[in-house]
């Protein structure tokens, strides 16, 4: 029996400039436990005088996890935070009733050519989390467990898995790994949670013996070992955790509740959200029919 569920091939997004693989939600699967959005960012290069330009925007009931593989951003927030993010750096956002940020590439790497390679996903907040105070926190590369098993370098980006802990705070039970493979080497991963994820950033991975493409997200099944191995050097992110509970997805906004994302529509038109401090521009709200909408799916 073959340990992959399910395969998703990834739709391109153009976010100004560059593109996104999106993997999450897709129409035929919306969460991998408490994820309900997946984006592999470039890698992009940008001449000098070029970079990243995504205009404050708002969120609600979601946390957005920020992790770069290459290149450097500037988050600034309603908070009032202002706060780069280098590789292997963490930088989590907890939206609550509601935040708006802005991405930016900062000065210093708009004066040479530069690239941006990441991975941005959003975590529904449980729902009795939903609605707590928006807060922000960046966590250092150091803060992150590393080691190394056979010739594979894994790196707990969030969450627990193999006794070990990621200092990022969570508020659900979940994991995500960056797994690096050298030639010939192997990796398991145990039955950690009962929804689990496999995104190949590069080619040469096979899961139990199936290649797996690059760009591709593999669903596991939800119990057993998976044995995940590399013909040549290859990179993958590993992520999963425990199912939160429905959730709906207009724009930037996800909620339990599509009341919730209808007022907070209303709010963002008529200028209810914080600002973001010295950012003068903003994403306007886009109209239903440019906006696709993410509902819950039944379980398959």
């Amino acid at each position: 029996m073959s340990s992959i569920k399910q395969i998703i091939q990834p739709h391109l997004k153009d976010l100004g400039g560059f593109e996104a693989r999106r993997c999450l939600p897709h129409h035929e699967r919306q969460m991998v436990g408490p994820f309900i959005f997946f984006d592999h960012l470039g890698p992009a290069v940008f001449p000098v005088g070029k970079g990243v330009d995504v205009r404050p925007h708002p969120h609600i009931n979601l946390a957005t996890v920020t992790y770069l593989l290459e290149g450097e951003l500037l988050h600034r927030d309603s908070l009032g935070t202002v706060q780069e993010i280098k590789p292997g750096a963490v930088n989590w956002m907890s939206a609550g009733t509601g935040i708006v940020h802005s991405e930016r590439s900062p000065d210093e790497s708009r004066n040479r050519d530069a690239t941006l390679h990441a991975i941005q996903i959003w975590v529904a907040l449980p729902n009795e989390h939903e609605e707590t105070e928006p807060w922000f926190r960046h966590y250092p590369a150091d803060n992150l467990p590393v080691w190394d098993e056979n010739g594979v370098t894994i790196t707990l980006v969030v969450g627990k898995a193999f006794n070990r802990a990621s200092k990022v705070e969570t508020v659900s039970p979940m994991f995500y790994l960056d797994v690096q493979l050298k030639p010939n080497t192997q990796f398991t991963l145990l039955e950690l949670y009962s929804e689990r994820a496999v995104y190949s950033i590069t080619p040469g991975l096979n899961i139990d013996g199936e290649n797996l493409e690059q760009h591709q997200l593999a669903v596991l099944n939800s119990s057993g070992e998976v044995n995940i191995s590399a013909n040549t050097e290859a990179r993958c992110i590993v992520f999963g955790g425990e199912p939160v509970g429905d959730r709906y997805k207009w724009w930037n906004l996800v909620s339990s509740r599509p009341e919730r994302i209808e007022q907070a529509k209303r709010d963002w038109k008529e200028g209810k959200f914080s600002k973001v401090p010295d950012e003068d521009e903003l994403i306007p709200l886009p109209s239903d029919e440019d906006t696709e909408y993410s509902k819950p799916q039944p379980l398959s």
